[in-house]
């Protein structure tokens, strides 16, 4: 089998070939670091390729199959880890300067359940600064490409794990999803990307960003990879206050059974309108009809506080990263600017801090600084909250209607890299559609729906589920992506320029 047959098999096809020996778990790996080092100069997906590790962690698999022992669902799949997660032995930078050439001393828990799974991490991959934008051009190590038109953005904070996918450097990726980071991505490229319900994913290790938001999750190229991983790095932990103490929800045996008959989807009209791309719409409304003609009957809701969510959203994220990101005062670890010993602590930690942060990572400080202040909490902070609320109570009242909500997951396709770079406001509204679901804590997936008309390029379908009802998710995906690749005989990626 060829390094270009092996790199197009699903992470679902990879396990099974390597548990089978029709592969090993080195051919596979020596295949996708091949495809990294052929493309990646032109994607810039990776951040740091520890090729070593990779190669240590394949013979691992390779040897514990030798004795006979059982391999997991996903032994010896590779897979690009967005460098926000903090791993042993190879640098996390969250693409900033303020952490480059860190290495942790310890692995974040969802790494552990990486490795727990025999999952062979190939590398870390490139983002918007502390997670901070929609482009994946706040990184201070220069912006991704996006595989389908290496001129625009492949989506952010997490767009190097989904270019990774997209380009066929890796079968998996890990991203984050704070206010979209995991679901934009996933749309712009023609990829699958998941935002699994709060809590239901540790955070410990995971460098933080707005922590009553932040959430980890899978990203994959088909809906059953997508829920393997998910299986993989969720559960409970006791090292993350806010993880959730309950089983994980069947995603596998969803993705593997995958219907709508009988299901009730919810159509919120206000995911619609102006600034809205046409082709986006089109092929929305489509995927609506596709949806009823596979049995499921279509609700249309009216959430009216929905509008409201980015307005609270850019309070209280920029509200708890202030938090967050003030352990960064060149004392403790990181870059260390200006100590040359005549300076106060005060003006070394002002010194490394105007050198190390970005300008969106300083913009939302001093946004968030300035909503936290005295005279200024309850009239920003505390009415962003209570929006939160309103917002949460919407969608429980909107899931005793529907078992899920269906919407655009992006109002565009991507765009040109540079084009919203100046206009913070337009960049925003990207996350126009996935913010809601993270002010609430719900699951959500994104799945491509097809190319818009006018651009060629990769329309997302978001799909919504109450918490801790993940499986719905990748039941409604699964019947959906198995439709469209009936329709059009592959997969929607397949489409994507060569590289």
């Amino acid at each position: 089998m060829t390094d270009n047959t092996i790199i197009k098999l699903t992470a679902a096809e990879i396990a099974g070939k390597i548990a089978a020996g029709e592969l090993t778990a080195v051919e596979v790996t020596e295949a996708h670091l091949a495809r990294i080092e052929a493309v990646d100069e032109k994607v810039h997906a990776f951040l740091h390729v520890d090729r070593d590790g990779a190669l240590a962690q394949a013979r691992a698999v390779d040897e514990k199959r030798a004795r006979g022992e059982k391999l997991g669902p996903l032994a010896g799949v590779p897979l690009a880890l967005k460098d926000i997660f903090t791993t042993v032995g190879i640098p996390t930078t969250v693409g900033s300067k303020m952490l480059e050439g860190w290495i942790p001393p310890y692995d974040a828990t969802l790494v552990k359940n990486l490795k727990a799974a025999d999952v062979v991490i190939l590398g870390k991959t490139n983002m918007d600064e502390f997670a901070m934008g929609s482009s994946t051009e706040n990184s201070a190590y220069g912006p991704t490409g996006n595989p389908w038109d290496l001129t625009r953005i492949p989506g952010g904070s997490g767009g190097g794990s989904s270019a990774a996918l997209a380009a066929y450097e890796a079968p998996l990726a890990i991203g984050t999803d704070t206010g979209g980071s995991i679901r934009q991505p996933a749309a712009v490229t023609g990829t699958v990307g998941v935002k699994p319900t709060y809590g239901a994913v540790s955070r410990y290790g995971m460098v933080a960003f707005s922590s009553s938001l932040d959430q980890g999750g899978p990203c994959a190229r088909t809906v059953l990879d997508a829920a393997l991983l998910h299986e993989a790095i969720a559960g409970h932990d006791p090292l993350d206050s806010t993880s959730i103490d309950a089983p994980v929800p069947p995603v596998v045996e969803a993705a593997r059974n995958g219907s709508v008959a009988g299901m009730r989807v919810g159509v919120v009209k206000q995911f619609r309108g102006e600034g809205y791309q046409a082709g986006v719409v089109q092929r929305f409304d489509e995927s609506v009809e596709l949806l009823k003609s596979l049995g499921a009957e279509i609700v249309e809701l009216d959430c009216p506080t929905f509008d409201l969510a980015l307005s609270a959203y850019y309070l209280i994220a920029p509200s708890e990263c202030s938090s967050n990101l003030a352990r960064f005062d060149a004392m403790r670890y990181g870059l260390r600017v200006g100590d040359d010993g005549t300076r106060s602590a005060e003006d070394v930690t002002a010194l490394t801090r105007e050198a190390g942060f970005g300008d969106e990572v300083k913009r939302r400080i001093i946004l968030g600084t300035y909503a936290l202040s005295s005279g200024y909490y309850d009239a920003y902070y505390g009415s962003a909250q209570k929006v939160r609320t309103l917002i949460t109570r919407e969608f429980e009242k909107a899931f005793e209607e529907v078992d899920v909500i269906v919407s655009p997951t992006t109002p565009t396709t991507a765009f040109p890299i540079g084009e919203r770079a100046d206009d913070p406001m337009a960049m925003y509204l990207a996350d126009l559609c996935t913010i809601p679901t993270n002010l609430a804590g719900n699951a959500a997936m994104s799945l491509p729906c097809g190319l818009a008309p006018e651009d060629g390029l990769p329309v997302g379908l978001q799909i919504i589920a109450p918490a801790m009802k993940d499986d719905r998710l990748y039941k409604v995906g699964a019947a959906v992506e198995a439709a469209f690749v009936e329709k059009w005989g592959h997969p929607l990626l397949e489409e994507a320029p060569s590289l």
